[in-house]
């Protein structure tokens, strides 16, 4: 587990550098001893996940590396994958239906699929949306450490405490869902689940949006009945993508 862990850091100095970097600057940078740093080093070059500049000695991350994170889940797969899923969950729950991913500290709408009514209504694809103050944004940022939220207050509901929102995040990895009311936008509600690619690792957020009193009972509950719908079709397009049972 220790090599693990200093591999990854050492790949994320890498990926941090503006440059190359020796042997003795990532040794001097993470603490480690210079033969412990070359081994590991070595072992990512066999990989393919570093390499090693002829003239200089010095490493840089690697294509393998570059090509993994680049291809692991393309867009437009999670949207192809999905399509069939986001209409009947749309049709089941009669609300709007949208998928997100990461980006720049905000989610991406990649795929938006309209509530089954004659009200006018607007694509919202391409959009970006807070991540604290969505429910398919705490989905994303519940299962990414290394995210970071801006906690701009949007209505008087949003989270604006980084311990709440720490509180609410633990309370979404433990249940497998997400919602906010008028967190947002006041006088509407979300809820969303997580999309999870292969090993299991939460590539995106799929979820519903509508008017507070249509999405939350009488106390201002989600409703479980919505719930299960979301649920059952994120794990579903989940089950698509590759992912196992969890």
């Amino acid at each position: 587990m220790q090599s693990i862990e200093r591999a990854a850091a050492i790949l994320r100095l890498l990926a941090r550098g503006s440059g190359r970097l020796g042997v003795g600057e990532i040794a001097g940078s993470l603490g480690l001893a210079r033969g412990t740093a070359h081994g590991i080093l070595r072992t990512l070059q066999r990989v393919g996940f570093v390499e090693q500049d002829a003239a200089t000695g010095k490493y840089q991350l690697g294509a393998a590396l570059l090509h993994l994170g680049t291809s692991y889940l393309d867009v437009n797969e999670l949207r192809s994958r999905a399509i069939n899923w986001a209409d009947a969950l749309a049709a089941r729950s009669g609300e709007a239906v949208r998928i997100g991913t990461p980006l720049d500290g905000q989610v991406l709408v990649v795929h938006h699929v309209f509530r089954p009514d004659d009200t006018l209504q607007t694509l919202d694809v391409g959009t970006l949306m807070p991540l604290h103050a969505t429910a398919l944004g705490k989905v994303l940022l519940a299962y990414d450490a290394g995210a970071v939220a801006e906690l701009i207050p949007f209505s008087r509901r949003t989270i604006t405490s980084p311990r709440a929102l720490a509180r609410a995040l633990a309370e979404v990895r433990e249940t497998g869902w997400a919602a906010e009311v008028e967190e947002f936008t006041v006088g509407e509600a979300g809820l969303a689940a997580p999309i999870r690619g292969y090993g299991g690792l939460v590539v995106g957020a799929m979820g519903v949006s509508g008017a507070v009193e249509r999405l939350c009972d009488a106390q201002g509950r989600p409703r479980s009945q919505l719930m299960t719908y979301v649920r059952d079709a994120a794990r579903a397009v989940s089950r698509d993508l590759g992912a196992s049972r969890w």
